[in-house]
């Protein structure tokens, strides 16, 4: 078979399939060179999800006629002044996205330099270059794209509906967005909720309003910062409290030098960070920024440049874990202040429907007859309402008012237990409602961590071993870890064909059911056994250990044990959610509580 040189308008189309695979592709080509471009406003039409138009117009430096010439010549570049590739600033240094678009598309260029008089167009189509001419044109770029791919009608079949290569030109763009809050963005067309974000001052400030724009007007306040260094690498930006979390990783934004990427190493380490307070099934909500001299990272492993290549990945890694660690560490007991929006609003859910004549109001039962004991505010019965029954307290806090001092600490003075499972606090603008069964469940996990780390977690030896009877999958998955259950202070060893025993168990677990623990284990294991780090793994154990010590879900507590409990959470880390991800308290305002009843 003869070798012969492929054509250069079929070379360009072979190119044009690595680098724009579908619209989004195509725009985030066009707004990075506007970026690179240095402008200060870029405006982003589509039609059909792009596939009938694309038009990107930025305010930068624009070309001069000899450049726009150049532009759509392949391997042309303005981007590599000295022919350096291992020291790249920029977004985009390839020189294939204009020539590329070109040969599967309509191309049409405008574009005019700040400094000169009038501006100069080009129109390239099916790969092939029309004449530079003059044209009217404001400072900086336009450039439409129509019909594209009309001219590779193959891969047009690959593309998706008009409606989700929309949305992915919209996710493309609001990654750009975050990541360059000092550059005004709009998008507008069909199949997509336009937007119009105004260009954000330096700094701090501004980015956090660009993420409150694109995470959610909730986000500043319910969001942790984060700026560390290590041997050169620096990682900065904003992460979510662990109660602050959603079903998709869409709130997860990450870049590197400005550069908006996917990278798996960096989305890993999210994940890591996030692991012991997240649930498996949801994600955080972030943005940071891996700023590093450019020859430590490689931009030129992936053809849509969305994947990077660190020099040193374990030293990123352990960076962005540790980084938000820290902060999740120092965070403390801060839960997402949502979570009382969101109960006020199932109140106001309440009151609306009891005012639907549609709806009908449940009955109450009889309540128990009145003694002091069952008084959970410590007020006084004011009087007795005929044919309604009161509702009760499970347990006083304090008949006498709460320490001044204490309604000025974060949760407040405790003050009642509710169905023998929350406990009401009273702060000094509020009240506050804690699930003590998942807030006391945090709080030995954290104390195992810790005791791990120090020391290692006490044991006690049992006067009696214990035989536990499992599968044996099961009993052979817990063998297989039995030094590493040793340094959790789990001691077993086999004992025939699915049964383990158990010689030692956590000092702190003393008097517990250990038959159920051990199974609980063995589940774990077989949830997590097979992933992650050891790290991880013994965390997911340890988190079993410690929801098997916790005060239990229908415990009454004594007043000292509530306001013991509240003090510990405000000093431990991470005690605003519970080793599953769930919050273990929310806060109302007064002013929000007056405004439901109306006072307001």
């Amino acid at each position: 078979m003869t070798v012969r040189r492929l054509d250069p308008i079929l070379v360009d189309r072979i190119a044009a399939g690595e680098v724009i695979e579908r619209p989004a592709a195509a725009v985030k080509e066009l707004v990075e060179n506007a970026i690179d471009a240095g402008a200060r406003a870029i405006a982003v039409t589509i039609a059909a999800g792009g596939r009938e138009l694309i038009r990107v117009v930025d305010d930068g430096s624009g070309m001069s006629p000899e450049d726009l010439a150049l532009s759509v010549e392949r391997h042309a570049t303005s981007k590599l002044p000295d022919g350096d590739l291992f020291a790249i600033q920029s977004l985009g240094f390839r020189g294939e996205a204009l020539p590329s678009i070109g040969s599967v598309a309509r191309l049409a260029i405008t574009t005019r330099q700040r400094e000169a008089s009038q501006g100069h167009g080009l129109v390239v189509e099916a790969g092939e270059k029309g004449v530079v001419r003059p044209a009217a044109a404001a400072p900086g770029t336009r450039i439409e794209v129509c019909d594209l791919f009309i001219f590779t009608p193959a891969r047009l079949k690959f593309l998706k509906s008009d409606r989700a290569e929309a949305q992915a030109v919209s996710e493309m763009l609001r990654r750009h967005a975050i990541a360059h809050p000092t550059i005004r963005f709009s998008l507008e067309g069909d199949h997509v909720t336009g937007f119009d974000w105004p260009a954000e001052a330096i700094g701090e400030e501004g980015l956090l309003r660009r993420l409150s724009r694109a995470l959610g007007r909730d986000f500043p306040e319910n969001a942790l910062r984060l700026d560390v260094v290590r041997e050169g690498i620096r990682v900065t930006g904003f992460a979510g409290l662990p109660t602050f979390h959603r079903g998709t990783s869409a709130g997860v934004h990450l870049a590197v030098n400005g550069r908006p990427v996917r990278d798996k190493l960096l989305l890993s380490a999210v994940r890591g960070a996030y692991a012991d307070v997240v649930p498996s099934d949801r994600h955080p909500m972030l943005f940071l920024d891996v700023i590093c001299d450019p020859r430590f990272v490689d931009v030129n492993v992936h053809p849509a440049k969305s994947e990077v290549r660190f020099r040193d990945p374990a030293l990123v890694r352990g960076l962005v874990v540790s980084g938000l660690k820290a902060a999740l560490a120092e965070a403390g007991h801060r839960a997402t202040t949502t979570g009382g929006a969101r109960t006020l609003e199932a109140f106001r859910a309440v009151f609306a429907g009891a005012g639907q004549p549609s709806v009908q109001r449940p009955v109450l039962p009889s309540a128990p007859a009145w003694t002091p004991s069952s008084v959970g505010f410590g007020e006084a019965r004011q009087a007795d309402f005929t044919g309604f029954a009161t509702p009760s307290a499970d347990a006083r806090a304090h008949v006498a008012e709460p320490a001044q001092d204490a309604l000025d600490r974060p949760l407040g003075a405790a003050r009642a237990q509710v169905h023998e499972t929350y406990i009401l606090a009273q702060t000094r603008d509020g009240m506050v409602i804690i699930d003590q069964h998942a807030a006391h469940e945090r709080l030995v996990y954290e104390r195992l961590k810790a005791e791990r780390a120090r020391t290692g977690i006490a044991r006690q030896a049992l006067l009696l071993p214990e035989v536990v009877e499992l599968d044996p999958v099961d009993a052979d998955r817990l063998i297989a870890v039995a030094s590493d259950l040793a340094s959790l202070g789990l001691t077993i060893e086999s004992f025939g064909a699915g049964a383990v025993l158990v010689r030692e168990a956590p000092s702190a677990l003393a008097g517990g059911n250990l038959q159920k623990l051990v199974r609980d284990v063995a589940d774990t294991l077989a949830e997590h056994g097979d992933s992650g780090s050891l790290e991880r793994r013994l965390d997911h154990v340890l988190a079993t250990m410690a929801c098997h010590n916790s005060v239990r879900a229908g415990r009454r507590l004594r007043p000292e044990e509530m306001d013991a409990l509240l003090r510990e959470m405000e000093v431990t880390p991470n005690s605003g959610q519970c080793n599953h991800g769930r919050p273990t308290y929310v806060e109302l305002k007064l002013n929000d509580i007056e405004k439901l009843f109306g006072r307001r």
